[in-house]
């Protein structure tokens, strides 16, 4: 599976051309409209294979703008104050607590915890990026 880092900007569907002996990958007009990207900046891209036809082109870039107009239109946080759930801590933040990712790279804090931890946490504070969770059942288990 490919990991998606925190600071992925946008997802959409292009076709690379040939010009003046370069290659050009067309931005859809949306992506500056929404900020995702901007003119005279430089970005990293991520390339995939292309669907094996026309229809699966069609659908795989509708779902594409599906999943980006999601993003934009529903950027609430993917967990609830009370939530219980199993994360896996990946690292250590600057104060020395657990940090877990979940959906759509959402970080969670998790203080008292250690890489490659997977307790079970409540969910206690909620904010746009980052929620604050603690421990309600330890795993004996590591990565």
């Amino acid at each position: 599976m490919v990991e998606i880092p925190d600071s992925l900007r946008s997802v959409f569907s292009a076709t690379v051309h040939e010009r003046d002996g370069t290659y050009v990958l067309e931005v859809p007009s949306g992506e500056l409209s929404y900020d995702a990207v901007s003119l005279g900046e430089t970005y990293r891209i991520a390339v995939f294979d292309a669907p094996t036809s026309e229809q699966d082109e069609h659908e795989s870039a509708s779902a594409d703008r599906a999943q980006s107009d999601r993003q934009r239109e529903s950027p609430e946080p993917p967990v609830e104050e009370g939530e219980v759930r199993e994360v896996t801590i990946e690292t250590v933040g600057d104060q020395g607590d657990g940090i877990a990712k979940v959906d759509r790279g959402y970080v969670v804090i998790v203080p008292d915890t250690q890489p490659g931890q997977q307790p079970t946490v409540e969910i206690e504070q909620v904010q746009q990026n980052v929620a604050f969770a603690s421990v309600v059942a330890s795993d004996s288990r590591s990565l």
